[in-house]
């Protein structure tokens, strides 16, 4: 990376997410008294000062245990340390010191880095509260509580001076297209992360509902600048009894805002579900280019692979536009053609088109079809004009446009994204009907015409 990096540190429930939260002047990590929460990697960029950025990790809390997630995340905070310049230990002044601390400490002391003793949870920052955290030989303990946003700023002044002084201030600001990979609980989203990276970035565990937090992982592949965004996966309501569970899901939903491309994961071995199209219904709402991919492909029979086809073309019949991908990403293969046609989405979702190629279009759509009529009133396309991008949204004037049928608007969909060769990438219509000139006007009569009316008048009476 180009930013120093800041690696957070500790067991669980010492406050590392609190303290990211409030380096990073935001709720990016999750937080909640609850053990174990951060189970990723997470990543953010933060000012220090004027002439100081860097990039601050959080890491999942470590423990004694043996389990399957607790490896992982002692796996996932080894792989942060390596990335980074100094490492904030970070304990709790509620809780003493513990053996676990003074474990952590032996082997941060093995790694030879600059590290900064933080010391949460001291609301009234006395140093004599904390003098036995001497105890974990790391030195002169920062108190700090992040909670109340007390001890942050010296915190921060003593962190400047270990940061290295020398990096590319060319490449401080990452750009590129940002992809957000969807889906249900353990349809392998992370292990599709991990094989596009090389690397065991995020936890890939047979686990439903490993990945909690949404991660933002910036990487470059052949000269592109691209963004990964891992969203915890997304179960039907009902099966969501956890409250942190809950808060994930809104943090997937809105990690689309952020995203260029969506790359949505399905498992070959159950299908599509109906929670699958609920997702797409989310995402083509959002207007967000889209990638289907099918995963653990390598696994099914011919029979099999021709099931799942064909509910595919049964179930996905509304967003026709995107393209479908065959993969197996604990094996790899596939994964690597994913990348012509992400690249091609984003071109395509943020490219600009003439109003003359765009009124062409529309001319041939109105000879091919023209809109029904609705109460005896048929609407009228005249003119149309793009009017944003991500996606192309296409302003479309015209009479009565106000009663233009919902297959009539599709049909216009698809005409557009065929006639402008659109690749996985959705289109937006927005309607504008002409204004009546004469509307609210009444036409005022001379004497010689009210004369006329009043005689034309008394000859209806007779009659």
């Amino acid at each position: 990376m180009s930013y120093p990096v800041i690696s957070l540190v500790g067991r669980s429930n010492v406050g590392k997410s609190t303290l990211f939260n409030r380096l990073s002047k935001s709720r990016q990590a999750l937080v909640s008294d609850f053990e174990g929460l951060t189970r990723d990697r997470q990543y953010a960029t933060i000012q220090l000062d004027d002439d100081i950025k860097c990039t601050i990790i959080d890491t999942g809390g470590l423990t004694n245990d043996d389990s399957l997630i607790d490896i992982g995340i002692h796996e996932q905070v080894l792989n942060a340390l390596n990335e980074s310049d100094v490492i904030f230990f970070i304990v709790s002044n509620k809780d003493g010191v513990t053996s676990l601390d003074l474990d952590i400490s032996t082997q941060l002391r093995k790694l030879k880095k600059k590290i900064i003793l933080v010391c949460n949870k001291a609301e009234n920052l006395d140093q004599t509260s904390a003098a036995e955290f001497f105890e974990l030989g790391l030195g002169k303990p920062v108190l700090i509580s992040a909670e109340h946003n007390q001890g942050i700023s010296e915190l921060i002044g003593a962190s400047i001076p270990l940061l290295p002084q020398s990096f590319d201030e060319d490449k401080m600001e990452v750009k590129g297209i940002a992809v957000a990979v969807l889906g249900r609980p353990n349809v392998g989203k992370s292990t599709l992360i991990n094989r596009i990276l090389g690397e065991e970035r995020v936890l890939a565990i047979d686990l439903p509902g490993t990945t909690r937090d949404t991660i933002f992982i910036p990487f470059e592949h052949e000269g592109e600048q691209y963004t990964l965004i891992d969203t915890a996966g997304i179960r039907r309501k009902r099966s969501v009894d956890e409250k942190i569970e809950k808060f994930s899901i809104i943090k997937a939903i809105e990690a689309l805002e952020d995203s260029h491309v969506v790359i949505l994961v399905l498992d070959a071995h159950e299908g599509v579900t109906e929670q699958d199209a609920t997702l797409l219904g989310m995402i083509t709402e959002k207007g967000r280019s889209l990638l289907i991919v099918i995963n653990k492909w390598d696994g099914l029979d011919d029979y099999q692979k021709s099931e799942v086809k064909r509910k595919l073309d049964v179930k996905l019949s509304f967003v026709s536009y995107a393209s479908v991908h065959y993969i197996s990403a604990l094996h790899g293969s596939g994964v690597g053609k994913l990348f012509t046609h992400i690249r091609k989405s984003f071109e395509h979702a943020g490219a600009k088109f003439s109003t003359s190629s765009l009124n062409k279009i529309l001319e041939k759509a109105n000879n091919k079809h023209q809109a029904p009529a609705v109460r005896g009133r048929r609407p009228k396309l005249k003119y149309v004009h793009q009017s944003d991008v991500f996606p192309p949204t296409l302003t479309m004037h015209g009479n009565h446009l106000q009663s233009i049928p919902k297959a009539y608007e599709q049909f216009l969909k698809n005409f557009f994204i065929d006639a402008l060769k659109l690749s996985n990438t959705p289109i937006k219509l927005e309607f504008k009907s002409g204004d009546n000139p004469f509307k609210d006007k009444k036409n005022k009569l001379s004497v010689r015409q009210v004369q006329k009316r009043k005689r034309l008048m008394k000859f209806v009476k007779k009659k």
